[in-house]
C-alpha cells in the first residue's frame, strides 16, 4: 500500500472528506433534505454548517479543512494549507456534491426525476 503522505486523493477520500466537513448538515437540515432545497437555501445552510474555518485530521486520516465563505472544503493526506492549496471543492461545486450525497432534491429544477 503507498504510504498515505504521497498517495493521491482517491473519489471515495473525496467523498469521506466532504461528508466529514458537513457532518452536521443531515441532522441539523434533516426535515430541509426530505422536502427539497433550492440553490440558495442549500448555500445558507453549508455555510452555517462549515462555520467561519474549521478542520480536522489525525492519524491515518487525512488532512481537513473547511470555510463557509466560498463554501470551500480542502483535504490532502499531507497538511492542508487553506491559503496555498486549491480547495477540493468550492462554492457549486459544494452545493453539487451536497445535493448528490445527501439525495436533496431542488424544488426549483423543472425537470420530473426519473427515479
Amino acid at each position: 500500500m503507498a504510504d498515505p503522505v504521497t498517495r493521491p486523493l482517491s473519489e471515495a477520500d473525496k467523498e469521506m472528506i466532504f461528508r466529514k466537513a458537513t457532518s452536521g448538515f443531515p441532522l441539523r437540515f434533516k426535515e430541509e433534505i426530505e422536502n427539497g432545497m433550492s440553490d440558495a437555501d442549500l448555500k445558507t445552510a453549508l455555510e452555517s454548517v462549515l462555520g467561519i474555518f474549521g478542520g480536522s485530521g489525525g492519524p491515518d486520516q487525512p488532512s481537513i479543512a473547511f470555510a463557509g465563505t466560498g463554501l470551500r472544503i480542502w483535504g490532502s493526506w499531507k497538511t492542508v494549507n487553506s491559503v496555498r492549496d486549491k480547495p477540493l471543492f468550492a462554492g457549486k461545486r459544494t452545493i453539487a456534491m451536497a445535493r448528490q450525497i445527501y439525495a436533496i432534491a431542488d424544488p426549483d429544477d423543472a425537470q420530473m426525476r426519473l427515479y
